[in-house]
């Protein structure tokens, strides 16, 4: 029995994985910057008695913990990138941690809510004119925290991914949950403080005392609005449910493309957000060698795992599907 070398027909599953992300260097600023302004909003709504610009302060404080999940999932996902445990790397980290984001933005709305609600029936004296100073600077924090996350939805760092003898090159512009997660803790907490200036404006200048903790409560329902899309987005990737319509349908035009093959069974999915891999079950009257089939794939889909499964049928029960 003869040694055959499987070298040239492997290939690894860490998708990039292994790279320091430009995300998590930006994002650990952010926590620095945050955790400062988390202490300082927090000991100015206890001190002056606002509850818009507590509520702001215990956001923030929800945010500084978040962005920690984050930044450790980013170093998590990179030490761990080639664990062969990982069955297609480690990628799934990242949504991990956005989905836990998204779960304690939900339960710190819930904290803003009941302590609203609160202050609807114990109001306290408010310091408007100490209290605006704080939550502007919160909101000027809040913006440059955002610029420095550069929008959030997209990560740059390019990979590549051999298959095979042939090098497949897919876009490196693929969302990344962990920095879509940390962009929106900062975008809800720079809502917040919105808000909170146009609570202690209207208490300061019409006598609307009642606006500080009815802006907790509207603060709370964007909070939650915001969350829902992370939650479904990060959920959809750590359950493997199946890509968008237009990607699979794609996958089946380009297999069937060569007019001798139908595709009879299709699953595509997300092995991090942005990248997928597939599972093609295909009949055919002549069926060919398997990299022919990988070939029709369109590399721009970001599929760098196929398997493909081919199962024979006469031409004219073919034609007959």
């Amino acid at each position: 029995m003869h040694n055959l070398d499987i070298t040239p027909f492997s290939h690894d599953h860490i998708f990039g994985q292994d790279e320091r992300r430009s995300g998590e260097t930006r994002t650990l600023v952010v926590i620095a910057i945050t955790a400062v302004m988390m202490i300082l909003e927090i000991a100015a709504g206890i001190l002056f008695g606002s509850m818009a610009l507590l509520a702001d302060g215990l956001h923030m404080g929800s945010h500084a913990s978040a962005l920690t999940i984050s930044a450790f999932a980013y170093y998590y996902t990179r030490r761990h990138a080639q664990d062969a445990r990982f069955n297609f790397g480690s990628g799934k980290v990242n949504s991990l941690a956005a989905f836990a984001s998204a779960v304690m933005l939900v339960l710190f709305a819930l904290v803003m809510v009941w302590e609203s609600v609160q202050r609807f029936f114990s109001p306290v004296p408010i310091g408007f004119n100490q209290a605006l100073v704080v939550a502007i600077l919160g909101l000027v924090v809040n913006g440059i925290c955002l610029v420095i996350l550069g929008g959030g939805e997209h990560s740059h760092d390019e990979h590549e991914h051999r298959h095979g003898d042939e090098h497949h090159d897919h876009d490196p512009k693929h969302k990344d949950h962990n920095l879509w997660s940390a962009y929106l803790h900062v975008a809800a907490d720079a809502m917040t403080s919105v808000l909170a200036i146009v609570a202690l404006l209207g208490g300061k200048y019409l006598g609307q005392n009642w606006l500080d903790p009815f802006m907790g409560i509207v603060g709370a329902a964007l909070v939650v609005n915001w969350s829902w899309s992370l939650l479904r987005s990060s959920a959809a990737v750590l359950l493997d449910m199946q890509a968008p319509e237009e990607i699979r349908e794609e996958v089946r035009k380009a297999i069937e493309s060569d007019g001798d093959s139908r595709v009879c069974d299709l699953h595509v999915w997300a092995v991090v957000p942005g990248i997928y891999a597939t599972g093609i079950v295909l009949v055919s009257s002549r069926p060919l060698d398997t990299e022919h089939y990988y070939k029709l794939l369109p590399k721009r889909l970001g599929i760098v795992h196929a398997t493909v499964e081919m199962r024979r049928c006469s031409s004219d029960a073919l034609n007959a599907r």
